[in-house]
């Protein structure tokens, strides 16, 4: 028999690396997918529905919220996001894990919903390093770039939250990580079919 899969939920500021992190672990594991969230928002030059998003329209994604069709949601700047349910459980089920990406306040909706799922914080090394790696980027205002340090700090305080914490200071061994946390979670007993009859 298949053993379910591992939902791997991973959070962290912004600049902290975890999109980095995400698309590493997909390109080195072979049964972990990334998971697609719907948006109400109108997909941006070369995005495909079913690959990027599923883009839907403002109705069917209420009425699939009403419907409890969803993981986690939220509406940022008047676009509606979530995590469809179905889709996930349908993977998990195959054997294959699936990792989301998503906010704190979405992590939590899920750990109320799906707590057997792991929970995994990004951090940069320091508030500095963050500073850095933002001002690197060179695509936000210092205005900009002085909230999301301020949404930073606040993040921090929902650490506690998690089951792990990985520091991103040197990239490669931040993977390296995540991935022993992968392999540990797979070998709790309660994950286990163990049968020697």
């Amino acid at each position: 028999m298949t053993e379910k899969g591992l939902l791997i939920v991973v959070s962290g500021p912004s600049g902290a690396g975890k999109g980095t992190i995400c698309k590493q672990l997909l390109k080195d594991a072979k049964k972990i997918n990334y998971s697609i969230s719907a948006t109400t928002r109108l997909p941006r030059k070369g995005e495909q529905d079913g690959k990027d998003y599923l883009f839907l329209t403002r109705e069917k994604f209420l009425e699939m919220r009403d419907d409890s069709a969803y993981l986690e949601w939220a509406e940022v700047y008047g676009n509606f996001y979530g995590t469809p349910q179905k889709n996930v459980e349908e993977q998990l089920n195959k054997g294959t894990d699936v990792i989301l990406e998503i906010d704190i306040q979405g992590a939590l909706q899920i750990k109320k919903k799906f707590p057997e799922a792991i929970f995994i914080f990004i951090v940069p090394p320091s508030l500095e390093e963050l500073a850095t790696r933002i001002n690197r980027r060179g695509t936000d205002s210092r205005e900009v770039i002085r909230k999301r340090l301020h949404s930073a700090s606040k993040e921090l305080e929902y650490v506690s939250e998690y089951d792990y914490v990985v520091i991103n200071d040197v990239l490669d061994m931040a993977v390296e990580r995540v991935k022993a946390i992968i392999t540990a979670e797979k070998c709790r007993p309660h994950r286990k079919q163990i049968n020697f009859n």
